[in-house]
């Protein structure tokens, strides 16, 4: 099952991705406007990246220091964009039937959000990196820019949805990925988590740790209906897909109302962490198309515009 379609993206053509503050001096302000080359008044210089229209290459610079510098103008902004999957075990659920992937299967999901988060990022001039992380280590695509840029990405994150479905023994420490994240990465800016938060580690810790470096965050919070609202009953054995262990559990009515209390209070305890902290948070059922986390929630929160 294909993650886009060239009629699907073609809803994007007019979006674009706002941050309201960029940290630790990375922009001066908040973003001016999205058009480039508006003005002739001169601002500033950024490094080259792959995308990049070579006439606003400045030649001087590049013969006297051999590297390649793009001039910018006043109303030209300049927005790094980090989007990073988890891609660990919890995450290929639910099972499809006969081998297929299921609808509502989080990792689908969450690289579709992946896409056409980047896609717009590219059509807009931004510098898109897109991050598919677990346990078993990180698969990169970017830093790229400019809209020759946007099949790149989909072949990229189409490859991954045929590779990352099928399981295996792949987990996440959220908190060490993302410290390590915040640590590698050269650039702070507009950044995407897309994760079930389903870890072993105090995903706080790590949010933390890309604040501290001057990233502004937004959290899309996947999980999937049955996890939402499970339709189970009778005495199971449940085993976790990550780390193989198992529990004997009885499910009546009372047990499915103390989970249910139990997920809302987790679910509550992130929301209003982020929202102390200028996290920009949303909850995404799997079975949610795409179109309405960014076309509504995300558009509400002013990340999308």
């Amino acid at each position: 099952m294909r993650l886009f379609d060239e009629a699907a993206l073609h809803k994007l053509e007019q979006l674009t991705l706002t941050a309201d503050s960029v940290r630790v001096g990375v922009m001066k302000g908040n973003r001016r406007s999205r058009k480039r080359g508006a003005s002739v008044e001169f601002a500033d210089y950024r490094d080259y990246a792959q995308g990049d229209d070579l006439r606003r290459l400045d030649w001087n610079v590049f013969a006297r220091l051999e590297r390649p510098f793009i001039k910018l103008t006043q109303e030209e902004e300049d927005l790094a964009v980090h989007i990073l999957v988890d891609t660990s075990d919890s995450m290929s659920w639910p099972p499809g039937a006969d081998g297929e992937i299921a609808p509502d299967h989080k990792l689908r999901f969450g690289l579709q959000l992946a896409g056409v988060l980047g896609y717009i990022g590219l059509l807009s001039g931004d510098l898109v990196s897109v991050t598919l992380f677990d346990s078993a280590g990180r698969r990169d695509w970017g830093p790229f820019r400019g809209r020759s840029n946007g099949w790149p990405l989909i072949q990229f994150l189409e490859a991954n949805n045929q590779n990352l479905t099928n399981g295996g023994t792949r987990q996440t420490a959220l908190d060490l990925s993302l410290r390590d994240y915040a640590l590698r990465s050269r650039r702070p800016g507009l950044l995407f988590l897309i994760s079930d938060l389903l870890t072993s580690g105090d995903v706080r810790e790590g949010l933390n740790a890309l604040l501290s470096r001057g990233y502004e965050v937004v959290l899309l919070h996947v999980l999937s209906p049955g996890e939402l609202s499970p339709e189970l009953a009778g005495d199971l054995r449940l085993l976790d897909v990550e780390t193989g262990e198992a529990a004997e559990v009885t499910l009546d009515a009372l047990a499915l109302d103390e989970y249910a209390t139990h997920l809302a209070t987790w679910q509550q305890g992130i929301s209003t962490f982020c929202g102390a902290r200028g996290i920009h948070y949303s909850l995404a059922a799997s079975d949610t198309s795409w179109e309405q986390l960014i076309l509504q929630a995300l558009r509400q929160q002013g990340v999308v515009r």
